[in-house]
């Protein structure tokens, strides 16, 4: 996994770091190269970075409940800056109010994500999905 490089951050004015130290942990762990924006990320940061890194995956974190409103539109600009084969992630508390998880999860994946997750999943879970996900 070690030539694998995937793009971490937590978008928007979003400033929950916990969560993005320990993301970052378990995909270094497991062999990933991680590179790590940290808190309060632009859509085009992502971008920017994952183009820089040849990144295979963007992973996308938000608690503050407006991930929504942050994530809206990342495929399109991925698709206009040639990362038409990015593999997106999302999680976290992703929309204000208590909506099901699975009505969360179907928003997300017609807004272009791979791949959607909860609030308090376990990264092994999505460790597991990208090497699906990336041939591994």
């Amino acid at each position: 996994m070690s030539s694998i490089t995937i793009v971490l951050g937590v978008i928007g004015a979003d400033v929950h770091a916990v969560g993005n130290k320990i993301l970052h942990y378990a995909y270094n762990q497991a062999g990933f190269n991680v590179v790590n924006l940290g808190v309060m990320v632009s859509q085009e940061e992502f971008i920017q970075a994952a183009i820089e890194a040849d990144a295979k995956a963007m992973i996308v974190s938000s608690l503050y409940g407006h991930g929504e409103l942050d994530c809206r539109g990342l495929r399109d600009k991925c698709i206009e800056a040639g990362l038409e084969k990015i593999k997106l992630y999302v999680g976290g508390n992703l929309v204000v109010g208590k909506t099901p998880f699975e009505e969360v999860q179907k928003k997300f994946l017609e807004m272009g994500f791979d791949r959607v997750y909860p609030p308090g999943s376990d990264p092994a879970l999505s460790i597991l999905d990208l090497e699906k996900d990336l041939g591994n």
